[in-house]
């Protein structure tokens, strides 16, 4: 029918954006992890295995790269088209499997933490910034295993998935944005361990803060549009009761 053909004509025009959008977001996520590497490298003295503060300099850049970028890339997964015809297995293994790399760089992103302070005697898990990142890492722990269990695994009732999916989509959204806070203060943090002795300090505004706190509003920037891309109504796969979605 004619109706059907305007509100189909009129649900593509509203869809054409999402690549470019895609693509600008990508643009975006390359950038936060260019800069992250850029400041560790440029002025904190690059990277090693040593104990020393770089060691300390893989935490920023696994995590900006895991829990924000990857963890971007996974959460966006069903918002492509190509995703809402033919079988559904596909994409939910590449969702698994992105969020699976996001998991492993964060978990390499903490170890890298643990054992700058080890090896310097500096205390463990006292800040703000390291109970909200810990928070976050086991919460997504929690998601991932949760969702393995009940969206990859063949024998979770169709029940049960219908009632975790919202759940599951609502702490997806949740943990990126307890990612993104993590990040902010963890910048802050370093900021102001860093620029003191011997260094111009952080409230003169140095370079180095200026393109640090920059590195922070586009982490916040990045985390903002994929939950705006997630919410989003016309990106939605369309939900089907098929024997595909119970596959």
């Amino acid at each position: 029918s004619l109706a059907h053909r305007c509100h189909h004509r009129s649900t593509a025009m509203l869809d054409v954006p999402f690549l470019p959008f895609c693509a600008f977001l990508g643009t975006l996520g390359f950038l936060c992890v260019a800069m992250v590497g850029t400041w560790c490298q440029h002025w904190r003295g690059g990277f090693s295995l040593d104990g020393s503060s770089r060691t300390f300099n893989w935490h920023p850049v696994l995590m900006v790269t895991g829990l924000v970028v990857l963890y971007g890339a996974a959460a966006l997964v069903y918002r492509i088209p190509n995703t809402w015809s033919g079988p559904k297995l596909p994409w939910k293994v590449l969702h698994g499997t992105l969020a699976l790399g996001a998991f492993v760089l964060t978990v390499l992103g903490l170890v890298a933490v643990f054992s700058f302070h080890n090896s310097q005697g500096t205390p463990n898990m006292y800040s703000l910034h390291s109970w909200m990142g810990l928070g976050t890492v086991l919460l997504f722990s929690c998601q991932w295993a949760a969702g393995f269990g009940a969206f990859l695994l063949p024998w979770a009732p169709a029940w049960l998935r219908a009632l975790y999916k919202p759940i599951h989509v609502f702490f997806g959204s949740t943990i990126l944005m307890l990612s993104v806070a993590s990040c902010a203060s963890g910048i802050n943090e370093k900021l102001f361990f860093s620029l003191k002795n011997g260094t111009m300090e952080y409230k003169l505004l140095p370079a180095e803060a200026v393109f640090a706190n920059t590195l922070g509003l586009l982490i916040l920037i990045f985390g903002v549009l994929v939950v705006a891309a997630l919410a989003r109504p016309s990106w939605k796969r369309p939900d089907s009761n098929s024997p595909d979605s119970r596959q």
